[in-house]
């Protein structure tokens, strides 16, 4: 039975090495290992060692740390996500758009990401 430690931490792995646009392929070269066990990690079905978790880290340019934000101890995504809002998602790293929007914002220069972040607050505060 996977852990929803190891799920959570698999799936800010896998979250985090698409936004860099990192292949699963290029990751496991970056820190010396298949794929395929990369594959693994992300679904939860191996654990990461902390060594191994470090390198992926630096790999992807993030703290260690980064891969546990989000979880509270005790709830799984499920229970997580029915204590939200509805019509709001809890992990918004779950959601595909919102991925493809914040890489599509990173990727664009300073000058024009803070004219598009002025632009999404006045319409957010309009709505």
């Amino acid at each position: 039975m996977k852990h929803p430690v190891d799920v959570h931490v698999g799936k800010r792995i896998r979250h985090r090495r698409w936004m860099v646009g990192m292949t699963q392929q290029q990751l496991g070269e970056a820190v010396g290992i298949k794929f395929q066990q990369i594959q693994k990690y992300e679904t939860g079905m191996n654990r990461v060692s902390a060594s191994r978790l470090w390198d992926i880290a630096d790999a992807l340019d993030v703290s260690v740390i980064f891969f546990f934000e989000g979880y509270e101890e005790g709830k799984t995504d499920a229970s997580a996500s029915a204590q939200k809002p509805s019509g709001k998602s809890g992990d918004l790293l779950a959601d595909k758009e919102a991925l493809e929007l914040v890489r599509s914002y990173y990727a664009m220069p300073e000058n024009q990401r803070r004219k598009l972040f002025d632009l999404a607050r006045v319409l957010s505060d309009a709505a």
